[in-house]
């Protein structure tokens, strides 16, 4: 995966506005997004990439979104979809075991 696939999700993603919707998990579902976003601004701003405990929280944030997000109307569902898109990208740089 190249820092320009990453950069290019993660500019869809920031050209998209915050979903309307209302949802008990709201509040997490804010947090799983400030917290994969701030993972893609690490990777790009860092000629490292992801350290480990990065690529573990972004594993944890895409389990979180993938129990939370069904319930979601379609166009917030396309909202969290490309975030996931992007949490996958990110895990594609990780150094393979």
């Amino acid at each position: 995966m190249t820092r320009d696939s990453i950069a290019a999700a993660w500019d869809q993603h920031r050209a998209n506005d915050w979903p309307q919707f209302s949802s008990q998990n709201q509040g997490q579902l804010m947090t799983l997004d400030t917290v994969i976003s701030g993972c893609a601004v690490f990777y790009l701003d860092s000629p490292e990439g992801l350290d480990h405990r990065r690529i573990a929280i972004v594993k944890d944030c895409l389990e979180d979104l993938d129990d939370l997000t069904p319930e979601l109307d379609t166009d917030s569902q396309a909202y969290f979809l490309r975030l996931r898109q992007l949490g996958e990208l990110l895990l594609a740089t990780a150094p393979q075991p």
